[in-house]
Order: C-alpha cells, then sequence, then structure tokens
C-alpha cells in the first residue's frame, strides 16, 4: 500500500498539471466562439460573413499580438497610435476575461491571407 501512494501522488499531480496548463493555453477554437458572443461581426467581417467595412482576413498578418490585444482593450489609444480614421471608433472591452481576450488573441492571429 505504501507503494501506491508515491505512485498515485505523482499520477494525480500530472493531471493536475496538464489540466491546469491546458486551462492557460491559447484556444483559436474558443477565440473564434468569443469573436461570436462579443457580435464582433457587427463591426467586422471574416471570410465575408459580418459588416464588410471592417474586415480581419488577413490581421493576423499585419499585427502582432500585443498589438491585437491593445485593439480590443485601449482601442482609442490604438486609433490615435495608427492614425485610424474608421467610424465609428472600436468600443474597448476591458472586462473581457483574460483567457478570453488570449483566446480571441490566438483566434485573430490565425486569420492570415492564403
Amino acid at each position: 500500500m505504501m507503494t501506491r501512494l508515491p505512485i498515485l501522488t505523482v499520477f494525480t499531480t500530472a493531471v493536475w498539471l496538464a489540466t491546469a496548463h491546458s486551462a492557460d493555453a491559447e484556444d483559436p477554437t474558443h477565440g473564434a466562439k468569443v469573436y461570436a458572443d462579443q457580435k464582433c461581426a457587427v463591426c467586422h467581417s471574416i471570410a465575408g460573413k459580418g459588416n464588410t467595412k471592417g474586415p480581419l482576413d488577413d490581421v493576423g498578418s499585419r499585427l502582432k499580438a500585443d498589438e491585437i490585444r491593445e485593439w480590443m482593450t485601449d482601442p482609442a489609444a490604438m486609433t490615435k497610435k495608427t492614425n485610424a480614421a474608421r467610424k465609428p471608433s472600436m468600443r474597448a472591452y476591458p472586462d473581457l476575461p483574460k483567457q478570453d481576450l488570449e483566446d480571441l488573441t490566438a483566434y485573430m492571429l490565425s486569420l492570415k491571407k492564403k
């Protein structure tokens, strides 16, 4: 019985670490769901679906992860930095849960011209 306890402890720890890591890993598939849930298509489009005035089809080719995050959390600063002229201005999503923000960023980074 004593030899089983260390094995069980190691196994339990490994399962816990795998679960904890997967919860923190970026998930572009979940990011697509966040995109839909936040109704981003009202102002943006992907593959012709949504508002074609704000296409995001190649955003992953044009922007870095930190720039995408800043567009979502502080669009006023990014508008000023990039001299963006699109109206209306993008609204901020400061209360988006961190994991949703990371997953949405991963999804945006996956959007590249083919």
